[in-house]
């Protein structure tokens, strides 16, 4: 959903071209330490958005992204209930976690860096996704484009206002303040 700036570098493309996240084959995933031990991940549903840009000038590409809070799952109900509630994401108060490009800076070949604001539990962080793609464009049943790509990045979940925790008895705490996050996106071109 982040890498959409990517597609700017894809030999053939000749003007503007206007994307549309494909929510059924996007996954906006995470993972976080648990008791200083494991890691637990889990995954966003319902991830919506759009991307503008010209592949003759990648940095003036614009994307925006919504995650729906509430389609948080991890696997485990009564986690995703605790997640959902004030000591975490606060579903009832902040539904919808965004992410708006503010520009695009090439990080290598088949690499870029896409900045943006990433919004969050009411906080509002700058945060840079490194990019991996895309694939080149295939068309689909329809005679639709659609390509994909790798966003990731790490953040810390204080710096949004998500400070719970446990201190454990052996030392350490029962969540980690960071945070990996990796989405894997499916785009499709807009007619």
């Amino acid at each position: 959903m982040f890498s959409v700036a990517l597609l700017a570098t894809l030999p053939g493309f000749a003007q503007v071209s206007d994307w549309q996240i494909d929510s059924a084959h996007t996954a906006a995933q995470f993972s976080v330490r648990h008791m200083m031990v494991s890691n637990v991940r889990g995954q966003f549903g319902k991830t919506t958005g759009s991307a503008r840009f010209d592949p003759k000038d990648p940095v003036k590409a614009t994307l925006e992204v919504s995650v729906d809070v509430a389609s948080i799952e991890t696997r485990e109900p009564k986690r995703d209930a605790h997640l959902k509630g004030a000591d975490f994401f606060d579903a009832q108060k902040f539904p919808v976690i965004t992410f708006r490009s503010k520009r695009v800076e090439a990080a290598g070949a088949g690499r870029l860096k896409v900045v943006g604001d990433l919004t969050m539990h009411g906080v509002t962080r700058e945060v840079t996704l490194d990019v991996e793609g895309p694939t080149p464009e295939m068309k689909d049943a329809k005679g639709g484009g659609r390509i994909g790509a790798v966003a990731t990045a790490r953040i810390s979940r204080k710096e949004f206002g998500m400070t719970w925790n446990r201190a454990i008895e052996a030392g350490g705490v029962a969540v980690s303040d960071e945070v990996a996050i990796t989405i894997d996106v499916e785009l499709v071109r807009k007619p």
